[in-house]
Parts: C-alpha cells; sequence; structure tokens
C-alpha cells in the first residue's frame, strides 16, 4: 500500500520531470495508439511514447492496466529505498514534496540544485561536484 501511496503522490516519472520519452515495442504501440496516446517515431524507427504521458491525470496513470513494459518495469531510486525498508513512507513522500517545491520554485528553469535533487533521490545517480 505505501509504494503505490508514494508513486500517487509523486507522477515525477510520468510529467516528464525525470524523463523525456519511455521506449516501446513494436506490440506495444498500436494498443497505445488506441488509447488516443500520442506514440513518436524517432529517426532509427524505434517508438516512444513522449513525457509528460497523455494518460497522466494528476499523479495518476488513466491508462495504468495497458501500460508499456518500460512503465511496468520502471521504479525510481526513492520507491526502491522504500521497498527494502531504508527509508520509511513519511520520509519518502517528504522528499516527494520537497521534489515539487523545488521544481515549482525553479519555474522552467532546473538549475544544478534541482538536477542534483533529482538524480540523487529518483535516478539514483550522483553528480560529481564542480567545486574546488
Amino acid at each position: 500500500m505505501s509504494l503505490s501511496t508514494l508513486c500517487l503522490r509523486c507522477g515525477l516519472c510520468c510529467d516528464g520531470t525525470l524523463f523525456t520519452h519511455v521506449p516501446l515495442q513494436r506490440t506495444e504501440v498500436a494498443p497505445l495508439q488506441a488509447l488516443g496516446l500520442p506514440v513518436k517515431t524517432r529517426e532509427d524507427g524505434s517508438s516512444v511514447l513522449p513525457q509528460r504521458c497523455a494518460a497522466l491525470e494528476g499523479s495518476r496513470c488513466t491508462a495504468y492496466a495497458e501500460r508499456p513494459e518500460g512503465c511496468r518495469r520502471y521504479h525510481c531510486h526513492l520507491f526502491s529505498a522504500l521497498a527494502e525498508g531504508e527509508v520509511s513512507l513519511d520520509e519518502a513522500l517528504a522528499v516527494v514534496e520537497r521534489a515539487h517545491a523545488l521544481l515549482a520554485s525553479a519555474g522552467g528553469e532546473r538549475g544544478p540544485e534541482v538536477e542534483d535533487y533529482l538524480d540523487r533521490h529518483f535516478r539514483g545517480r550522483h553528480r560529481r561536484s564542480t567545486a574546488p
């Protein structure tokens, strides 16, 4: 229950914050298009689902049962930490609230502070400091 609570309060993996697209398998294209979701074809011929996902309403996926394999498999770093008991639900929700606040205050300009926060807590990457 707490994992779904986290996802329903977050939505950063689907709203275009963490990713620009989700790679699709050939068999996923027609069902997604039938749902009215825009599918893009890349120069190499592969198909992707652009993010912000058109199936996202608030933080809820309206195509959850039909979501692509890439969405089914993806778990952000925070989700994994919660699943492993490394953080509590309250701690995880505080991280999500802070991320939303940072994004709101940054407007369209996401500088190093915002990207570092997203990398550390959601993408599971740590940037090297460029300071001496």
